[in-house]
């Protein structure tokens, strides 16, 4: 807390906290104003008999991402998930794609024709997002079979103006995201994802309370804190391996011959894998039920019978297990497209960097893949139960049946919070560092 009493003294610092508050602020305000053509009335009814039943699915569990909002049907139902998923498919893409590839290696003009290619993926994933969700409201299937959330007299034009409303609700929150990262402190998507988690904590932990009583609710308070004590522990963790530098004459100049570490982080890919794998578990569902949703079931369906339930039922042992999986898998193609040990290997010989005891050159990248792949799978298993610790807890029923407030309480919301919290404090802290400098330099 003392960085952040130091911020506020700063008047530089305290401008971008000050900023970033109000363009949060006014994120939240907006998840809050229904769409036009919405019953709001029939909703919020309905979301309370949901709470009070402990009653979850699959959209419940991707509203956490958007605070509610999804739910609600506002104007930021799609939330900031249209934006994260065109960024990580980008990222992928430069895998398959020479031209990304390229790109990627150009430095900042390459970066900002990534972000630009990202934004229209955005807008694309944002406007099929959107009209999955009005088709779903409008057959009454959103909020459970034969809830009505829009008005009666909707027409065609009405559907089509809500799409629209949520499209554009999507690219205004990626323009708020970036100008808190811009002008603000730490990541903007990432704080917005924080806010919308937070906004759940009161009303789903009231739920756990009504539900459950007070001793349950100490149990979950104190399992959350362990929590967060084993995530910050996790995420701070670093396997540091020596490097040492080469002394090298250059003129009359002695360079090198200092020694260093290079840190791997044992969760190098972040939540990244999670919330990837939460975004892939709901799009089986929002296509079948798109589909299927004015056709008779065969009651012989394989998919419908089998698959369907699986999915959405986040309390299920299948589900869990396609979740835990799809995780891993994740983690481990994430940090193979981010991390090269090839590139680090010759990025260390070329400026006369070796590891002692390992050869330079193709020596020094299998070692570093050795130790990458070692603390990957630590990290890959260490993301898979924490977010799949929510859902163990709808199977066994904690906090009622299904209790779908248990999500802002779960592993992957905690996870996020956390990590998002310690890179925005890390980022205050660099930048009074900075600050506190400023007169040395000058």
């Amino acid at each position: 807390m003392s960085a952040i009493v130091q911020a506020f003294k700063d008047a530089d610092l305290r401008k971008k906290i000050l900023i970033t508050i109000a363009l949060i602020v006014l994120y939240r305000i907006g998840a809050q104003i229904p769409t036009p053509g919405v019953d709001y009335a029939i909703i919020a009814e309905r979301l309370s008999a949901l709470t009070e039943s402990g009653e979850s699915n699959i959209f419940s569990v991707i509203s956490l991402f958007s605070g509610g909002a999804l739910l609600q049907l506002s104007i930021f139902a799609i939330g900031i998930m249209p934006y994260i998923t065109a960024s990580i498919i980008t990222q992928l893409l430069t895998v398959v794609i020479p031209r990304f590839e390229e790109l990627k290696k150009e430095g900042q003009a390459g970066q900002t024709k990534m972000t630009q290619y990202t934004r229209y993926l955005t807008v694309a994933l944002a406007l099929l997002q959107s009209a999955g969700i009005v088709a779903l409201a409008d057959r009454e299937q959103l909020l459970g079979s034969g809830v009505p959330v829009l008005v009666e007299d909707r027409t065609i034009w009405t559907l089509i103006m809500m799409v629209i409303v949520m499209t554009s609700g999507a690219i205004l929150i990626m323009w708020l995201g970036e100008i808190i990262t811009e002008k603000g402190v730490g990541n903007g998507m990432s704080l917005l994802i924080f806010a919308g988690i937070a906004t759940r904590l009161p009303t789903d932990g009231a739920s756990i309370y009504s539900q459950s009583g007070p001793v349950v609710f100490a149990v979950v308070v104190a399992a959350v804190i362990l929590l967060v004590v084993g995530i910050v522990f996790i995420e701070q963790g670093q396997r540091r391996i020596p490097v040492q530098y080469a002394k090298r004459m250059v003129g009359r100049r002695q360079y090198g011959g200092t020694s260093t570490y290079l840190p791997l982080k044992v969760n190098q890919a972040g939540v990244i894998p999670v919330i990837f794998a939460s975004s892939l578990m709901y799009v089986p569902v929002l296509i079948t039920q798109i589909v299927n949703s004015d056709k008779p079931v065969p009651p012989d369906n394989w998919w419908m019978s089998n698959v369907m339930a699986w999915l959405q039922n986040p309390g299920s042992w299948q589900y869990i297990l396609i979740y835990f999986t799809l995780i891993i898998f994740f983690a481990y193609f994430y940090v193979s497209i981010q991390y090269d040990p090839n590139e680090q290997a010759d990025n260390m010989k070329k400026y006369g960097g070796f590891i002692p005891g390992i050869r330079p050159g193709r020596p020094t990248a299998e070692y570093l893949a050795f130790v990458m792949n070692r603390l990957l799978f630590v990290g890959a298993i260490y993301l898979g139960l924490i977010a799949i610790l929510p859902n163990i807890a709808l199977d066994l029923g904690v906090g009622g049946s299904g209790n779908m407030g248990m999500s802002a309480f779960g592993g992957t919301a905690i996870l996020i919070m956390v990590s998002v919290a310690l890179t925005t404090v890390k980022q205050i802290e660099s930048q009074l560092l900075q600050s506190n400098y400023e007169g040395l330099l000058k």
